[in-house]
């Protein structure tokens, strides 16, 4: 017969879900940076642009 999980506490809710938002965070300011240092046409990125890609057509 189905019985119910115990409760979790709110400081465990809160200390996985902080987890999760840092995890978020730190993508998100890589791919901002990532973005800016395309845009300034200082990065060394591996996925080859919209031009070589025509030119390899």
């Amino acid at each position: 017969m189905a019985v119910p999980k115990k409760k979790t506490s709110k400081s465990k809710r809160d200390q996985r879900r902080a987890t999760w938002r840092r995890k978020a965070a730190l993508e998100a300011q890589k791919a901002l940076s990532l973005g800016k240092s395309i845009l300034t046409g200082r990065s060394t990125f591996v996925y080859p642009s919209a031009e070589e890609e025509e030119e390899e057509s």
